[in-house]
């Protein structure tokens, strides 16, 4: 049995509200040994909005979301019963591997709404050196809990909102792409997993746009945290139900093999999954749904091109090496298309340079 083929929901427990934190106390009579994986910013926010004092160990990760990175952890730490994850995407995929060699529960503390890695049973696994894509790693155990609070998560920036945004966004695009030839077929929770995926694109169309202004005046309302709700937990109910047909396909894929242009490093994961929407609606030959969503992407901020990736020089060969990437037998691009050809993925990237430019005309 693959764990990559298992139905997991998510977190076995996940709390959201603002001052959750609050509870955290109560969480922590359950261990004995309980440690602390964290970042320097992240920690800093998480204390401004902790009301308590936490008097526990605590260890920095190196920013990698690598092994290598979360087995130094373990071996630092020498035995824990639970590791506090506090921070993002990257910090929180590298306490999953720490605690999954410890053999110790997993506390997941998003300090950021930017992507669902606080509530999902795997992570993006990257090389060392912390910037290209190296593979997905399935854990036996979920987050004991995942505790969110509101007030820590309107500390997030605005980048990193949208960011999330459009990461959360691919759910319903790769599950679309992976099912829609099959939808008859799908079993009971395929189908809800596929219902899952168009809520999260409603509830994104709806309240984006207005949590992102709600975010940036600090206020907490329901577009805020419908949107948080979204990108943390929701997002991960899709794979956790649908299996590999909820799990990430052309849109990660052409993320994955971005990751390896230097030049989109400093662009966010999400942002980058969200132009990889584009170039897999292109290879599918959705050119209007792609059109459908540029007003979405523009009042937001989402790349529309490999312009807005910082990829300006070279396009042609750039294009070719994203795509020999993106159609590896490995990757996820072939849950769409099992014959896909990287020619195909380089045709797709082109036809997204023109729409959007006929567009913007």
């Amino acid at each position: 049995m693959e764990l990559e083929f298992d139905l997991r929901p998510g977190a076995n427990r996940f709390v959201s509200e603002a001052g959750a934190l609050a509870y955290l106390d109560t969480i922590l009579k359950d261990f004995t040994q309980p440690v602390v994986i964290t970042g320097e910013k992240s920690f800093a926010a998480f204390e401004k909005a902790y009301p308590g004092t936490l008097d526990l160990p605590v260890y920095h990760y190196d920013g990698s979301a690598s092994d290598e990175n979360g087995h130094a952890l373990a071996e630092a730490i020498g035995q824990a019963d639970a590791v506090l994850g506090i921070g993002a995407g990257r910090l929180i995929d590298t306490a999953k591997v720490a605690a999954e060699t410890l053999g110790a529960e997993l506390i997941s503390i998003p300090t950021l709404a930017s992507n669902c890695a606080p509530f999902t049973p795997l992570a993006a696994i990257y090389h060392a050196q912390g910037h290209t894509f190296s593979y997905v790693e399935y854990f036996k155990k979920s987050a004991y809990i995942t505790l969110v609070d509101y007030n820590l998560l309107l500390s997030t920036p605005h980048d990193f909102f949208v960011a999330g945004i459009g990461d959360t966004l691919a759910k319903w695009y790769e599950m679309d792409g992976i099912t829609r030839n099959k939808v008859d077929q799908l079993n009971a929770y395929g189908q809800l997993s596929r219902a899952s995926a168009k809520t999260i694109q409603a509830i994104l169309f709806k309240n984006a746009e207005q949590a992102l202004a709600d975010l940036d005046a600090g206020r907490d309302t329901p577009a805020f945290e419908a949107v948080a709700d979204t990108i943390i937990g929701l997002a991960g109910e899709v794979g956790g139900f649908g299996g590999v047909d909820g799990r990430a396909a052309g849109a990660h894929a052409v993320h994955n093999g971005l990751s390896y242009l230097p030049e989109t490093h400093a662009i966010l994961h999400g942002s980058k999954v969200a132009y990889g929407i584009l170039v897999q609606l292109a290879t599918t030959g959705d050119d209007d749904e792609i059109r459908s969503l540029m007003p979405f992407y523009e009042k937001i901020g989402l790349p529309l091109n490999l312009e807005d990736l910082h990829v300006t020089e070279n396009i042609g060969p750039k294009m070719q090496q994203v795509a020999e990437f993106a159609a590896k037998p490995e990757e996820t691009f072939i849950l769409i298309d099992k014959n896909l050809t990287p020619q195909q993925i380089v045709s797709a990237m082109k036809k997204v340079e023109q729409v959007t430019s006929e567009a913007a005309a």
